[in-house]
Parts: C-alpha cells; structure tokens; sequence
C-alpha cells in the first residue's frame, strides 16, 4: 500500500513538472515573438475636405442635374436630386420645401432662366457631406432681365447608392461698382471666389462756412 502511494505522489510530481515547464516555455515564446503593426492608412481615403478629384466631380455632376432640371423645367429629374425633407432658404430669405420647389419650378413661366452652379469644395462626415460653391442665375425681375451671382451650401445624405439635398441655402454677393483697384486682403477664405468683391464704403463731406462780420 505503502509502494503504490509513493508511485502515485511521484506521478503527480512528475505532471506538474512538465506542465510547469510547458508554461515556461509558451510564455518565452509568447514574449520573443514580436506584435503585428497595426494596419497602414488607406491612401485611396479622400480627406474631411476636398476641393479636387472624384469626390467634387461627382457632386457636380448632382450639381448639374439640379441646374438641368431647373433650366429644363423637369419635374422628375428635380425631385431626383432633393430630398422630400429638404428645406431651402433662398437668397432672399424665403424658405420652401421639396414640394413648393417643385410647384414654383411648374408655374414659373421665365422663359429667359438659367441657373448654372459650380462645386467647389467638398466635406464628407459619414453619410452627410456638404457641398460649397457658386452659382450664377439668370432670370427676370420685374419685367427686367437680371443676373444674379452668389454662394450656394448644400447639404446632402446619402441615400442608397445616391444622395439627396436635404438643405440649401443661397447668399447673394454684391459686384464691384466702383472701378478703383482696392487692396485685398490676404486673409484666407473657406473657398476661392471667383467674382467675391467687397461693397463700397460710403463717406460723408461736412463743409464748414464760416462767415467774417464787417468792420
């Protein structure tokens, strides 16, 4: 009895031996092996911001469809860009939906309009983006026929594999009317406007006369 206890004891010594040993070994193993470097960044990523490349040139090809569809007075093609929840905030301040778009672009009989819109920059945040550009429209006010020159921001979700404008907003900038070169300032702008001039400042003459009493 006596044998067959020892022999056991010795057995289970033995055991947690070579476990011991196993452990020592994996963690040398472990401790030596060097970790993987995390992945390297995409470079095909477009940046937040973009102002070239494929990501502006596909917004303007939405920005052309819009100016189209405008020019061409289609109704189907326009609701192929706006989102039934847009919300646009015109350049005079009046502020419409997808549907009032829709119904002022049927009933508009100018036949002299023509919007034309240009992309300039391009901010992606996830399914949002956000357009910045200018845009020139022609069209009649009053009887009178008017260009009209501004900035345009448009915001966009994408939707499936496309993207619908869920809010637009429109400023116009006043043109240069006086033709002496002014100086221009060198602090940067969001975006490079092409025909973005200041007003002009307007400055009042005070003549004094003074009257000399007689002798």
């Amino acid at each position: 009895m006596i044998r067959i206890s020892f022999a056991t004891a010795s057995l289970l010594l033995s055991c947690c031996a070579v476990f011991a040993q196993t452990q020592n070994n994996d963690l040398a193993a472990s401790q030596s092996t060097p970790q993987a470097a995390p992945p390297a960044a995409d470079p095909s990523v477009p940046a937040v911001t973009t102002t070239e490349g494929a990501t502006v040139a596909q917004f303007q090809k939405i920005e052309d469809a819009w100016s189209d569809a405008e020019n061409r007075k289609d109704q189907y093609a326009l609701e192929l860009v706006l989102s039934p929840l847009l919300v646009d905030v015109s350049a005079s301040g009046d502020i419409t939906t997808r549907n009032q778009q829709v119904m002022q672009l049927m009933n508009n009989d100018d036949k002299t309009l023509n919007l034309d819109q240009k992309v300039i920059t391009v901010r992606l945040l996830g399914d949002i983006a956000v357009a910045n550009g200018t845009y020139t429209l022609r069209h009649k006010v009053n009887g009178s026929e008017v260009q009209e020159k501004g900035v345009f921001t448009h915001v966009f979700e994408r939707v499936r594999n496309g993207w619908l404008c869920t809010n637009s907003q429109r400023t116009v900038l006043r043109t240069e009317s006086n033709a002496k070169a002014k100086k221009q300032s060198t602090a940067e702008e969001p975006f490079h406007i092409p025909f973005f001039s200041k007003g002009d400042k307007s400055t009042t003459t005070t003549t004094t006369t003074t009257t000399t009493p007689q002798q």
